[in-house]
């Protein structure tokens, strides 16, 4: 069962047909395209866990998946602990990674560098709070991808516009405020492996963001491998592991955001136990040669799987992976790449249609398409992110 019907779930369902895997997808909008080639469809909320229970007891399924699909994680959890299916961990731990609030404290209360973090219901407790923050701070709902409602706010007299913005983005009416970490370098957003709670395969990468979008902390762009010194990149995979320990963590793939500040500290941003929106689990198998989608699909329902090179050096290609986006909402025209551009493409995936209505760029969920790359040595990595700034246009009227 696969709970949500967006784009990214394409490969997990190709996957599972190259198995004979019966593929059942789950949400309440039935125009999603995921549902045009799964083997069956039920409208069903995602984010309703009892009716997902029940409906996945009533299939009796083999197993459970929410890739790439945030609201649809504690659910699943849910029903792989209530039915004994496999799953990446125990629905408490998936309820401790889902929060933003409750993670920042699981993290603080086990010795982890963490920002200063509390979570709100309502905007007077977080108003009387100011003081505990060292300014900056970022405002976002504890439960919501995509960089949806998130807002950086230099003057605390702009702060109760940004939470009214977090609370309109959050399901569950909740928010969190913490001090803005600024980075070194770029922060790193890209998927992960674990085998029994063992992080075999444990990636970083950059993330780039638009600084003309709408919402200029909604990732535009990401490369591989990332420049973020190897000393930050052993502690974090070290501290990764810790955190797979004390959480019990089984065997499947998360989506890992990470990041090194100019206070000198290393800090795991989010961990999520579903793969990363953006296609970041596709672009892997480009930067690795390993197949971690396969691996996953194959995990949720208990079948063995080949294992993955657990070498230190899992960068064998440089990709960088441009997220189109227009930055005016209108009707999309065309594509415009510059020709120095051109012999570097990978894959080109576009989303929309001459004449489609496109929206400015204010989350993950209002990219149109994506754009691979290889550059050809670590330099032209950045070679190439500078280029497509420039190089690469979405054209709308």
């Amino acid at each position: 069962m696969l709970l949500g019907g967006l784009r990214y779930l394409l490969p997990v369902i190709e996957a599972a047909h190259r198995h004979s895997i019966h593929v059942i997808s789950v949400d309440y909008l039935p125009d999603n395209i995921a549902h045009k080639y799964s083997d069956e469809y039920h409208n069903v909320s995602i984010i309703d866990k009892e009716a997902v229970l029940e409906l996945a007891k009533r299939l009796q399924i083999d197993g459970i998946m929410s890739f790439a699909v945030d609201p649809g994680v504690v659910s699943a959890a849910y029903v792989a602990e209530k039915m004994g299916l496999p799953f990446q961990c125990s629905y408490e731990a998936a309820c401790i990674l889902q929060n933003k609030s409750r993670f920042r404290q699981f993290l603080a209360d086990n010795g982890f560098n963490v920002p200063n973090a509390r979570g709100y219901s309502e905007a007077g407790e977080a108003l009387k709070d100011v003081d505990y923050f060292n300014w900056p701070v970022i405002v976002k709902p504890v439960d919501s991808a995509g960089s949806k409602g998130v807002t950086r706010v230099d003057d605390p007299a702009d702060l109760p516009a940004a939470i009214a913005h977090a609370l309109d983005c959050s399901p569950s009416r909740h928010f969190i405020i913490e001090d803005f970490l600024e980075k070194q370098g770029c922060s790193s957003d890209t998927d992960s492996f674990s085998v029994d709670g063992e992080l075999v395969f444990c990636t970083f990468n950059n993330q780039y963001f638009d600084d003309a979008a709408e919402n200029e902390y909604t990732p535009a762009a990401y490369s591989w491998p990332s420049s973020m010194p190897q000393v930050a990149q052993d502690e974090l995979r070290s501290e990764l592991q810790r955190l797979m320990k004390l959480l019990k963590m089984r065997t499947g793939l998360y989506n890992i955001e990470t990041r090194l500040c100019t206070n000198g500290k290393a800090y795991i941003m989010e961990v999520s136990p579903r793969a990363g929106g953006n296609r970041l689990a596709e672009m892997l198998k480009y930067v690795t040669d390993e197949d971690i989608i396969e691996r996953a699909t194959l995990a949720a329902v208990s079948e063995p799987f080949e294992p993955i090179n657990v070498g230190m050096d899992q960068n064998r290609q440089q990709i960088v992976e441009i997220i189109l986006h227009a930055n005016q909402s209108g009707a999309f025209s065309h594509l415009e790449i510059a020709p120095e551009l051109q012999p570097l493409i990978l894959e080109e995936d576009l989303w929309v249609k001459p004449g489609t209505m496109v929206e400015t760029f204010t989350g993950a969920n209002m990219a149109i398409g994506t754009l691979a790359l290889k550059a050809s040595s670590n330099d032209d990595v950045y070679q190439v992110i500078q280029q497509a700034k420039q190089g690469v246009k979405v054209v709308v009227s």
